[in-house]
Order: C-alpha cells, then sequence, then structure tokens
C-alpha cells in the first residue's frame, strides 16, 4: 500500500471515530423513538459500527448494511456516488419516509460520506418512530369524537435473518418470487425493489439478480439505467 492509500485509509477512519462519538453523544438527546445508526460501507456484511437506539429497527452493532428500513433512499445515493466520483462532498437525503421492518412508518435522514477519491465509505442515517405520535394523534381524535379507532400495529414477523446471505436471498425472492414467469415491465420494477433494498452495493448482489431474473449483468445495468432516467424526469 502506498503513502497515498494510506493517507486516505487514514482519512476514512478519522472521520469514523468521530462520526462514532457524533452517535454516542447523540443517542440520549433525540428519544427513544428516534435511531441513530453508522455504517462503514466497506464491509456490508457488518456494516453497523455504532448505533443508538436500535429497538427502533431491532439492530445492533455488527449488522449488515441490508437489515435497515425499506424503501431507504440512501441505497440508491450510494450507487450514484459509486459511479459519479467526481465529487468528494457528502450527500445529503432529508426527510423522507420509510418503513421499518414490521411495517411501521418511519420518516429517515442519510448522509453520505465520500473521500478525496469520491468513494462512499461511511453513511450516518437516523430514522424516526412515528407510530407512537401517530397513536397519540389518533387516541386524542378519539377522546375529541373526531376520528376512529386507531388500526393496530401488525405483528412483527420471526426474528430477521442477520446473515448476509440470507439477506439478499430474502429480498431477491419477495422482488421476484421463483417459479414465476416476468415481463420486461415486471423484471424492471423487481430491479427497482432491489436497489431500494440494497442488493447493489453488495458484492455479489448484481450476479445473484441476474440469475434470479434470468438475465446478464449487462441487462441489470440496463435496468438500473433506465430506472435513474425514469427518476430524473420525475
Amino acid at each position: 500500500m502506498n503513502a497515498v492509500a494510506d493517507s486516505v485509509v487514514a482519512e476514512r477512519q478519522l472521520v469514523l471515530q468521530v462520526l462514532h462519538s457524533t452517535v454516542q453523544m447523540l443517542g440520549p438527546v433525540v428519544g427513544a423513538h428516534v435511531e441513530i445508526v453508522l455504517h462503514d460501507l466497506s464491509r456490508p456484511e457488518a456494516s453497523i459500527v455504532a448505533i443508538a437506539n436500535g429497538q427502533v429497527t431491532g439492530r445492533r452493532v455488527g449488522g449488515p448494511v441490508l437489515g435497515g428500513p425499506r424503501h431507504d433512499l440512501g441505497f440508491s445515493a450510494v450507487m450514484r456516488a459509486l459511479q459519479d466520483r467526481s465529487a468528494s462532498t457528502p450527500l445529503v437525503l432529508e426527510n423522507y419516509p420509510t418503513l421499518a421492518p414490521d411495517g411501521r412508518e418511519l420518516r429517515s435522514s442519510t448522509v453520505i460520506f465520500r473521500d478525496r477519491d469520491g468513494q462512499p465509505f461511511a453513511s450516518l442515517c437516523s430514522n424516526s418512530d412515528l407510530s407512537g405520535i401517530a397513536a397519540a394523534h389518533a387516541c386524542l381524535g378519539q377522546l375529541l369524537g373526531l376520528g376512529s379507532a386507531p388500526e393496530p400495529l401488525p405483528d412483527s414477523a420471526q426474528e430477521r435473518p442477520q446473515d448476509m446471505e440470507q439477506l439478499l436471498a430474502q429480498i431477491i425472492h419477495s422482488a421476484c418470487p421463483a417459479g414465476t414467469r416476468l415481463s420486461k415491465g415486471h423484471k424492471l420494477e423487481a430491479v427497482r425493489q432491489m436497489q431500494e433494498r440494497g442488493v447493489f452495493i453488495v458484492k455479489g448482489g448484481i450476479e445473484k439478480a441476474a440469475a434470479a431474473l434470468g438475465v446478464t449483468r449487462y441487462s441489470i445495468y440496463n435496468y438500473l439505467e433506465q430506472i435513474r432516467a425514469q427518476s430524473a424526469e420525475e
């Protein structure tokens, strides 16, 4: 490893150390309904290096990057950063809706940190559980005669797998169930769902998705390009 590479590694480690302390500081302040989580993107199979209020999504230190909320825009931001390394400034995504693994509504924000070469290497995320606030709002509405009884929260699913291979298989299967013949439009939507769940930032994710859809890895890249173009138009 040359001096430049050593310098980049040292830069990353320093940023991660600072962010680790930030998580420790924020945890007791933001309240138990707000999860703060720090990911080291260089090791997606055990990316969580610090977490506060992990009960929001049921995660802990050492968990994989794929075990977080659904519809997380942070995954697409990482993909964009990997494809365009012309800048090293952080990417900030503010206050967007996600879902906890058991279906609870969350509000999330993410910062993707890039090194001097534009390579994304860390993400700092917050996930706020709105279910308590929604229940309190519904209760007040009931007391004031303004609404019907709140819908019960869905039962928690079985304990979620924490193994990366299991998570990949689970996400890919939910996007394209085995034995189902998919049209091109369905395949495009399946790729969109996989991207939202972070499949393509994991090593081997593109190859596994291609095998499940019965296409080549270059077809997956083409689908991703179409998705980016559609997002830009919207």
